[in-house]
């Protein structure tokens, strides 16, 4: 049968009962089933249990078109924060288990599958086609199928062992797809995820249609190939004797990836140094049986092949670089033993019109299949994720996940976060301060008003409280300086800077604003901005804000709810040796300081006073032994139903002064309290917590 796309679609591997597709001429077969057999063989199945059977009693026609509509119409609009990504559930040696029956001889020609186990994406979501390494299973997103089957409709490219498809060829079969798919939704960004081979793929179509618009996200891309340092084994496994082949796996295993890494994928880095120690042996001892499976991935024939592949690849890849126009994102592994990728991310980073880049110091060349972020994060923190041709900030945000927020506050920010033991208060309505955040509006638009430690390194506290507490997420409104293409493209490794990206942080523009509370959005304002997070010595705990009622009326028009509030503790932290009046004083550090702060971007002009000179610098600071962290957030202040705000700009200033006002009191009021706090010295809390629990929350004084 002739397929739309060239093809037959393979269906594939599911947990619950699902629909499979299977394309031929522009019908789809759907058929409703508990397993799916391919090659004959049923490898549907849960954890722990044998295969299921099949069920074709419902099987009907339903064309590729009429099937993307329903699927549209029943669609999720939005994520909750903290939903289940799914990372951990699937390891590599779920990737052996499927390979070893999708490798099976069927002399069918390279095709496409959608993995069941991705679900059903959020309405308009983009289409992700993944494009695999030597391997050619297209099982390589094993471990970030639930959480990208949120936000893409995944597609995954299926080489079979024994095809002999050349280069060219399988560039048009993914040349096709895109157009089709590109003339199917013409608006919508197409993602190519390609992984070490798959690069290469995906530079080659992208620079035969630069007219699509195009993502390209390239895992250790073969284009260096040819400075491959495995160069001088090639010839030597022409000529090895086939009795010696079976030593190849093992060989390849150790050189592609990085076996710890593999086996650390499902073991939760809170756990005790102990702990995590024997869990790691024990899932590395069970993984090393699977490496022979790689015999039949790649047996000898089909290796050799595989290489000469490679070389032609890159070759073709990099002859058309000069024509690849999408956006380009590059992940490269630091301990790649099979590729050259951290030079090669540079050279593609200067080779390419709009590529970013980012490394992974401890992965190995098979990044996807080991330990560290997922993908989806990854594709969030880089701004990368949107569904149309403009990245929209408010609508193309996707919440964090628990792995996220779980991974971000262990390895992120897990000194600050145990440093500061942080302790939220909120106002109820009859102005009764309670601990926790119950006087704190569920319900949007809400603007969270209120003063910016130094560094801003009150941030992370809030955010996590919002988000454990109250599953709210709280957009922030940060510097565009953290959002420029400078700062994008500068960033080497997955940074703090894209960490706050995963969590919602947003360029401070009076545009964004108006989305976010049109969306009815928690939002998260700091009227001092960088002035209050960079100030000098003797500053700590003044505001300075601008002189205009800049978000009042804002929040008047959309009947948003202000909370102002206070927080305190940078003092008891950390003291600031050098501000930006020392260090002007100090030779050639001026000079990189004055550098900087002469291209950089400036939220407000001259005329909303001391607050638009905002001088970015990084202060020196000595720490102390840590105190703690003290938030208090006010009474709410509706604006609902008041317009004299928008028609009044003096009821306006009135209101704005009394936010103010409130910020400081709140502030005064904790500063005096947290003398009170019998644990507010981190020895005090390390104690109690010994004592009692290690996840046992350590009380304060009372309010």
């Amino acid at each position: 049968m002739a397929s739309v796309i060239g093809f037959r679609v393979l269906p594939f591997f599911v947990r619950s009962r699902v629909q499979v597709r299977s394309l031929g001429d522009a019908d789809a077969n759907v058929l409703s089933s508990d397993s799916v057999v391919v090659n004959g063989t049923s490898i549907g199945r849960e954890r722990g249990k044998g295969g299921t059977s099949i069920d074709q009693g419902n099987g009907h026609l339903r064309s590729k078109v009429e099937e993307k509509r329903r699927v549209k119409d029943e669609a999720l609009e939005t994520l909750k924060p903290l939903w289940n990504d799914g990372y951990g559930t699937e390891t590599v040696r779920d990737f052996f288990d499927m390979a070893k029956d999708i490798v099976k001889h069927d002399g069918g020609p390279p095709r496409w599958f959608c993995p069941v186990s991705c679900g059903r994406p959020l309405k308009d979501s983009p289409i992700l086609l993944f494009l695999p390494g030597m391997d050619g299973t297209g099982l390589g997103l094993v471990l970030h199928h639930k959480a990208l089957g949120k936000a893409f409709e995944v597609w995954c490219l299926h080489i079979p062992v024994h095809d002999r498809t050349p280069f060219e060829g399988l560039v048009k079969l993914v040349e096709e797809t895109v157009r089709f798919e590109h003339a199917l939704s013409p608006h919508k960004p197409i993602y190519l995820v390609g992984d070490s081979f798959g690069g290469c793929l995906a530079l080659a179509v992208a620079s035969r249609n630069p007219a699509i618009d195009l993502v390209l996200i390239l895992s250790n891309p073969a284009t260096s190939f040819g400075r491959s340092q495995l160069q001088p084994l090639f010839p030597i496994l022409e000529a090895m004797p086939d009795g010696l082949h079976s030593a190849v796996p093992y060989l390849l295993s150790s050189i592609m990836g990085d076996p710890v890494k593999m086996a650390a994928v499902n073991i939760e880095s809170s756990f005790p140094p102990g702990q995590r120690f024997e869990r790691l042996s024990r899932s590395l001892t069970g993984l090393l049986p699977y490496l022979s499976g790689f015999d039949d991935i790649l047996p000898r024939d089909t290796l050799l092949w595989k290489l000469k592949l490679l070389k032609s690849a890159a070759a073709y890849a990099n002859s058309r670089l000069h024509a690849v126009k999408a956006e380009v994102l590059v992940l490269a592994s630091g301990k790649d033993n099979m590729l050259p990728s951290r030079d090669e991310a540079e050279r593609l980073k200067n080779s390419l019109q709009d590529c970013i880049v980012r490394h992974f110091m401890d992965n190995g060349h098979t990044l996807l299949l080991e330990d560290g972020i997922g993908l989806m994060t990854v594709i969030k923190g880089t701004n990368k994720f949107r569904r149309s041709r403009r990245h929209s900030y408010a609508s193309d945000f996707l919440p964090p996940s628990m792995t996220e927020l779980n991974y971000a506050c262990d390895q992120i920010i897990g000194l600050l976060r145990l440093a500061s033991g942080s302790i939220l208060f909120s106002t109820l309505e009859d102005g009764k301060i309670v601990k926790g955040l119950a006087g704190v509006p569920n319900e949007g638009p809400v603007i969270l008003v209120g003063y910016h430690m130094l560094m801003g390194v009150e941030l992370s506290s809030l955010a996590e409280g919002f988000l454990r507490e109250k599953h709210i997420m709280v957009r922030g409104l940060a510097h565009p300086a953290l959002f420029s293409r400078t700062a994008m493209s500068s960033s080497s490794d997955f940074s703090l800077t894209d960490w706050m990206r995963v969590f919602g942080a947003v360029p401070v523009t009076p545009s964004n604003l108006f989305k976010l509370l049109s969306t009815k959005s928690h939002v998260l304002l700091y009227p001092g901005g960088s002035r209050e997070a960079l100030h000098y010595k003797g500053e700590e705990y003044k505001l300075f804000w601008p002189d205009q009622q800049e978000f009042v009326r804002m929040a008047a028009r959309f009947g948003a709810t202000i909370v102002p509030f206070g927080v305190v503790g940078e003092d008891d932290v950390a003291e600031l040796v050098l501000d930006y009046n020392d260090l002007m004083k100090i030779p050639v550090v001026n000079d990189l300081v004055r550098d900087a702060n002469e291209n950089a971007i400036r939220v407000r002009d001259e005329a909303s006073g001391e607050v638009a000179s905002q001088k970015l610098f990084i202060p020196l600071l000595m720490p102390k032994i840590p105190g703690r962290f003290y938030y208090l957030f006010g009474k709410p202040i509706k604006t609902k139903g008041r317009e004299d705000i928008l028609q009044d700009k003096q009821v306006a200033n009135q209101l704005y002064l009394q936010v103010k006002s409130e910020v400081e009191r709140q502030m005064s009021f904790l500063i005096k309290k947290r003398q009170e706090d019998p644990y507010r010295s981190i020895v005090d809390r390390t104690l109690y917590k010994a004592i009692y629990a290690p996840s046992h929350e350590v009380p304060a004084f009372e309010p």
